[in-house]
């Protein structure tokens, strides 16, 4: 049984593997071409280059889930193409026993994708989306079309570029009254973070005084806010592209803000839901193999591979949207896609005895 173990564990570890080196690979070609039309300033084909392959942790994170389920089908599929999986039938292993077999190696998996996903991938897309901003504007944050909006209390804070040492490059602040009319405008050239104050570089402002507005200028000034380096994180970044403990944290803060959270409780919910969805995908491959998709050609498992994890996806972003459209549950529209999907896995494989 040990050597069977391992035999399965390489039988499904390694087309999954190769399944998703060849969908990043895709995805990265085609993310290429989509960023050579926004070469300008220093954001030239090099630059290009660097943000799609500092990218390249978030794309495997998120086909992951589509690369455990191709590769159990590959990899069942070759078995039974060869009628080695007959053999082991024959030898009294039953087809559950089977499935945890392969599901061994798809955990381990899902787990490595748990663990990019909360440190790695982040990262790797918060210095991506950083150096593009700064190299698409030639140096000059005030040009960069890529920013990000945060509201602080009373202010709406504009950054053109973040970087993850703490480091803000056109930082344009409105400063609001109680009565929402404009109180001041500040733009900072830098701002760097300092101790729990960031140090603010190059400013210019204008003050709107009851009778007219005032300009000034100011080398350098202390800016005191619950504005942090590691608060800018979760805002530079998709909620798609959020660790979950970062979803969690942001989603409590905006509340505290009076904002609406539904949209990062909702990417919080479903990430947590990719490992149990991608369990009840790999039983749907298991039944497929031992089930309907026995005698048919690889290229046949493949299609109803890549059909059935586009429907959990779609469904999955479907029911998300409808959440925040009608303002339901984020939980319940992320849990009952993943547990339908389980419950589809668990029923095949049962007709599949």
């Amino acid at each position: 049984m040990k050597r069977l173990r391992g035999y399965l564990w390489w039988s499904v570890m390694m087309p999954a593997l190769a399944m998703l080196g060849v969908l990043v690979a895709l995805d990265s070609l085609f993310s290429m071409v989509h960023e050579l039309e926004f070469l300008r300033g220093d954001y030239q084909v090099l630059q290009a280059l660097q943000y799609v392959f500092t990218s390249i942790p978030h794309r495997a994170a998120e086909f992951l889930p589509m690369a455990v389920l191709l590769g159990t089908l590959l990899g069942l599929g070759f078995l039974a193409n060869s009628g080695e999986l007959t053999v082991i039938r024959a030898a009294g292993v039953s087809h559950y026993r089977i499935g945890w077999l392969v599901l061994r190696p798809a955990l381990f998996l899902l787990l490595l994708g748990l663990l990019n996903g909360e440190y790695l991938a982040p990262y790797a897309q918060q210095v991506a989306h950083s150096n593009r901003s700064l190299a698409e504007s030639s140096g000059e944050a005030i040009r960069s079309k890529f920013g990000y909006w945060h509201r602080d209390g009373r202010e709406f804070i504009h950054i053109n570029a973040v970087q993850p040492n703490g480091v803000l490059y056109g930082v344009t602040r409105y400063r609001f009254a109680d009565e929402r009319t404009l109180e001041e405008l500040v733009y900072v050239d830098r701002a760097i973070y300092q101790g729990e104050a960031w140090f603010m570089e190059g400013i210019r402002g204008t003050r709107m005084l009851a009778d007219r507005a005032e300009s000034y200028t100011e080398s350098t000034a202390v800016w005191e806010t619950e504005l942090t380096p590691e608060l800018l994180s979760y805002v530079i970044l998709e909620p798609e592209h959020l660790s979950f403990s970062k979803l969690y944290r942001y989603g409590v803060y905006l509340a505290s803000q009076g904002l609406d959270a539904a949209e990062y409780h909702l990417a919080f919910w479903q990430k947590l839901m990719v490992p149990v969805a991608s369990i009840g995908m790999v039983l749907i491959a298991i039944s497929f193999v031992f089930g309907p998709l026995r005698e048919v050609t690889m290229g046949l498992r493949l299609t109803a591979g890549i059909v059935a994890s586009l429907v959990f996806h779609y469904g999955q972003q479907f029911f998300g949207h409808l959440s925040i459209v009608f303002d339901a549950s984020p939980f319940l529209a992320a849990v009952v896609p993943a547990l339908l999907c389980v419950f589809a896995g668990v029923l095949l494989m049962r007709r599949a005895a």
